[in-house]
């Protein structure tokens, strides 16, 4: 019961601080269609009307709807650790009677639900400002997203452990979106090795499903199994990380300051 009531919580202040900060949501939305519009156009303009490369406009559209996915998932743990050190109020979220692990979980959950909402009403900007109409198959689509994520929160989770013993640490989270861009855009088909990072073969599936129109019933299973080993792989090494860096932070006093 006291987990459904944190979780009731949790939720319940996502949305209180959203619409408080309504501005800044809208700002964060609009700059991200801007850097979009950049993007689409730009490459839009260099390709002309080369045989094909329709396809390479509907993979930017969806790759960059997997960037926004995956910037808000590793970023958004990290810096409200940051935030709530600075605010003073880290030790008090430790001292929950359910733990800091459910907390942070249950964060995560909060955090991604309002995350899909925000990248519904982006993609259908992308779709209808570019006219690249791609298929939505919610019922593959949203495990499919859930498994690529996953291992994006694992990073986030190790970026938050970061931010627990080092405190500063926007700089470095603002280098790590270059890696974002370059596991999305990483040539799996090509070089299968690939497959083995982080997001690059969630983001394949994806564009199958989106792109090409298939069902998550006609991926081959191998490619879902593989999808499932991996995001659990990357989230287990990330929470490994981040309770280790915790046991840092603990024994050198650093939780109630900043």
């Amino acid at each position: 019961m006291r987990y459904l009531v944190l979780l009731k919580a949790i939720l319940k202040q996502e949305f209180i601080l959203r619409r408080r900060y309504l501005f800044n949501t809208i700002a964060a939305l609009s700059t991200m269609f801007m850097l979009f519009l950049f993007i689409f156009f730009g490459a839009r303009a260099l390709g002309g009307g080369a045989p094909g490369f329709g396809d390479t406009l509907d993979a930017i559209v969806v790759g960059f709807l997997v960037f926004t996915f995956a910037a808000f998932a590793y970023t958004e743990f990290a810096l409200k650790m940051v935030r709530e050190a600075q605010e003073g109020t880290l030790e008090q979220l430790y001292m929950s009677p359910v733990g800091f692990t459910w907390v942070s979980l249950f964060r995560i959950v909060s955090s991604f639900w309002f995350h899909l909402t925000f990248n519904i009403v982006f993609l259908i900007l992308m779709m209808a400002t570019t006219g690249r109409w791609l298929h939505l198959d919610v019922v593959s689509l949203l495990p499919l997203i859930l498994l690529t994520l996953a291992g994006v929160y694992g990073i986030g989770f190790a970026i938050g452990g970061l931010a627990l013993v080092f405190k500063r640490i926007e700089s470095f989270v603002q280098i790590f979106q270059f890696a974002i861009v370059g596991l999305i855009a990483a040539p799996v088909d090509r070089f299968p090795v690939l497959r083995y990072l982080p997001l690059a073969e969630g983001n394949r599936l994806i564009r199958r499903v989106m792109a090409e129109e298939l069902s998550i019933f006609e991926l081959p299973a191998t490619d879902l199994l593989f999808l499932l080993a991996n995001s659990a792989v990357y989230f287990g090494l990330g929470f490994l990380a981040f309770k280790l860096l915790e046991n840092v932070a603990r024994d050198r006093g650093l939780l109630g300051h900043y």
